[in-house]
């Protein structure tokens, strides 16, 4: 386990706060040990999250766990989201104590009940389907790449001096 990046996220809490007007949410509680999990997003063309934040009761590995899943999930697709397993959140932290294995899982369902609510509004025609909206173009974004791939973008704002920026997701 990665403890200083542990330690980042419990003291940075990224994404840790409450949304005005979320397009969905999800919450979902433990019955194990009490902890709650909320997430909200804001959903855009392309079905695209926009912004994702979070509200846990839980202790420092419920909010490292749930700002893992904010830097996974934002700029993803609702589906490419939906898609994050708890190997994915496990692997960023460079794995979790066996007594807090469960932690992604945790976590998860409840992005996983925020996407669901997304897609129950979509069907009854609570909110607009953004999946048939076009994604705006964004520099350095590439439609269709391969999650975790490298995306190449001109460097200095957008000029073309022959220079390229390597992002890693």
């Amino acid at each position: 386990m990665d403890f200083p990046k542990f330690q980042r996220l419990v003291e940075d809490r990224t994404g840790f706060r409450t949304m005005e007007d979320p397009t969905a949410s999800g919450e979902y509680f433990s019955d194990s040990c009490g902890d709650m999990y909320n997430f909200f997003l804001k959903v855009g063309p392309g079905a695209v999250i926009e912004d994702i934040s979070y509200f846990t009761t839980g202790c420092g590995f419920g909010t490292a766990t749930c700002s893992l899943v904010v830097d996974l999930a934002k700029g993803k697709t609702i589906d490419a989201a939906a898609a994050i397993s708890a190997a994915d959140v496990e692997v960023q932290l460079g794995g979790y104590p066996e007594k807090k294995k469960d932690y992604p899982e945790r976590a998860l369902e409840a992005l996983h009940v925020a996407i669901d609510d997304y897609r129950a509004k979509v069907v009854e025609g609570k909110i607009p389907d953004y999946g048939t909206m076009a994604a705006p173009e964004l520099p350095g974004r590439r439609e269709n790449a391969d999650e975790g791939a490298p995306v190449a973008a001109p460097v200095n704002g957008g000029t073309d001096d022959g220079k390229l920026l390597i992002r890693l997701r």
